[in-house]
């Protein structure tokens, strides 16, 4: 008999979870957090899951139900003066209004009750160790022959989804214009190494190969020329 996403997970848990909406499950892509399974109420099949897909269950410390017009994101405020960010907090981002970077920006300053003015926000890209910032105030206002272009997230360059990684500036307190961190420098330093350690171990290969295919194209010793030879016929008579 077919079940809700929720319901066919719960038995897998310990008996302090008490209702299905006190979980989140997502799938796991590459080690990390994929597709938001949202509605509990959904069966399994309707998601069209291959049969290895791995599911991450997440116990919630309150009721959870998600709409299809909300959207799950992990908001991090930037540490005044240190290259770092607190903890992540989750904002549920209601887009009945549309994926536009005002809403967002809108969004993420009430719940931090601070003025949007004052605020700058941009998407993490974990797999770069890069931070993309989300149109400035400024821009919404004087730029509107672009606006169109940034009207929707979802689309280039931000893609924005579920379980995106999104980082707060309280301009109050913090005028940097730098989002990253220490730890994004080690790991852009990280994969420079790794590149380059591809692009040597490459090139090695590549003259490898050249000397192999020389060699097969090398003729062999140069014959001499070639004797002449006389022959003198005797009379046997």
């Amino acid at each position: 008999m077919p079940c809700s996403v929720a319901m066919a997970l719960l038995p897998f848990l310990e008996s302090s979870i008490l209702s299905p909406a006190f979980l989140r499950a997502w799938t796991v892509e590459s080690k990390r957090l994929g597709r938001l399974l949202r509605a509990n109420q959904q069966l399994l099949k309707e998601y069209k899951l291959g049969r290895r897909t791995e599911i991450c269950l997440e116990p919630l410390q309150k009721e959870e139900n998600l709409g299809p017009q909300d959207v799950l994101l992990r908001t991090q405020m930037r540490i005044p003066g240190e290259r770092a960010y607190a903890l992540a907090v989750d904002v549920v981002w209601d887009t009945t209004q549309g994926w536009t970077a005002r809403s967002l920006r809108q969004r993420v300053a009430d719940f931090y009750d601070l003025p949007v003015e004052k605020i700058e926000i941009a998407k993490y890209f974990p797999e770069k160790f890069e931070w993309l910032p989300i149109s400035s105030w400024s821009q919404q206002i004087t730029r509107r022959k672009k606006k169109k272009k940034q009207d929707n997230l979802q689309g280039a360059p931000y893609y924005l989804k579920d379980g995106d990684i999104i980082g707060v500036k309280n301009l109050l307190v913090d005028e940097d214009d730098d989002f990253s961190t220490i730890r994004d420098d080690a790991g852009k330093e990280k994969q420079k190494q790794l590149a380059l350690g591809t692009k040597k171990s490459r090139e090695a290969l590549h003259v490898q190969s050249d000397d192999i295919l020389s060699s097969a194209q090398t003729p062999g010793r140069p014959r001499g020329p070639e004797a002449s030879l006389s022959i003198h016929v005797g009379s046997f008579r």
